[in-house]
């Protein structure tokens, strides 16, 4: 169910599946993403839609303007700060009356949802970041980010953001070549991108561009984080510079083989054992195991060190293997 939600920053929609009474699951998709476009993938996937719908309540925040059907934001509004979006997520848990959450954010998405547990550690059990930004954006990142921005603005969806947009989501071997057709996940995701308002792309991208440095944050974070990247995504070495960063006690890396930053779209099946190894810990697992109700509150301390260790998510699925591990 759609929900429109009044935040102190204007208006965002929440898309709330699943039983209400089970712990929150939280995600935020990338620039130009909605919870559609972002996360398909993984919750079509059986096993993952299995763990994570059995498990949680999934709360889908749509960056403003981003939902399906959503108008052009109005010039008179300000383009919000990345503070101001993370804020919005903390007035979307009050209007649900959540009290703490799981978080799942992919690059944009997971700066957000990173820079909201930084400033709301009490209310976050933990992170789940796919291919995630935590520095400030280089001078080569900002200035290419403002060239895309000003196409954005002045020509709308145009065929160059569109390929921009496309390889900042995915590898090659799924975008293909004059050999080999693009894949039916790049070819959905143009069709959705046709979906997008531009200004309201421009002003997330704007936000985001603006973006501060998150590593002496990172340092402070308490809350257990499991990193995914795909080793071919512009992002990777971002993903390793924020693991690197935090605590190794709380944090653990999981590079995708052969995959870009849009993992949980283009090898979400590979997200699963990690996932459960992760969740495992906090008294969550899929229906066919035994387990702890899922109703009751998420406990991070009862997570296992070996739980993440690279015997325990490298060995067995040879897609993924491990850098950083708690």
């Amino acid at each position: 169910m759609e929900h429109h939600v009044p935040t102190n920053h204007g208006p965002i929609s929440v898309v709330v599946y699943g039983d209400l009474e089970k712990p929150a699951l939280v995600t935020y998709p990338d620039v130009a993403l909605n919870y559609m476009s972002c996360y398909q993938g993984l919750f079509f996937c059986p096993e993952a839609a299995s763990l994570l719908l059995y498990n949680f309540c999934i709360y889908h925040i749509n960056p403003p303007g981003h939902e399906f059907g959503a108008g052009p934001i109005s010039s008179d509004d300000p383009v919000l700060s990345v503070d101001q979006l993370a804020d919005q997520v903390a007035d979307v848990l009050d209007f649900f009356g959540l009290n703490t959450v799981m978080c799942l954010g992919v690059t944009a998405g997971a700066y957000i949802l990173t820079l909201f547990a930084s400033k709301y550690r009490e209310r976050v059990h933990g992170l789940i970041l796919v291919s995630p930004l935590c520095k400030a954006p280089s001078w080569k990142e900002w200035l290419y980010n403002k060239v895309m921005s000003n196409f954005l603005y002045f020509y709308g969806m145009c065929g160059l953001i569109k390929e921009w947009l496309i390889q900042r989501y995915f590898s090659k071997e799924v975008r293909g070549s004059f050999q080999v057709p693009e894949s039916d996940i790049v070819q959905a995701c143009r069709s959705l991108l046709d979906d997008r308002q531009s200004v309201n792309i421009w002003r997330f991208l704007e936000s985001i561009n603006e973006r501060p440095d998150l590593t002496e944050a990172l340092k402070k974070l308490q809350c257990r984080t499991l990193i995914f990247v795909g080793e071919n995504s512009p992002f990777h070495s971002d993903a390793v510079y924020m693991a690197t960063k935090m605590n190794r006690k709380f944090s653990a890396l999981v590079e995708v083989q052969a995959c870009g930053s849009l993992v949980t779209e283009e090898q979400p099946h590979a997200m699963l054992l990690p996932l459960e190894y992760f969740l495992v810990g906090y008294g969550l697992y899929r229906p066919s195991r035994p387990s702890c109700s899922p109703r009751s509150p998420l406990s991070p301390s009862c997570i296992s060190p070996e739980l993440l260790s690279p015997e325990s998510m490298g060995v067995k699925l040879k897609p993924i293997k491990t850098r950083i591990t708690l």
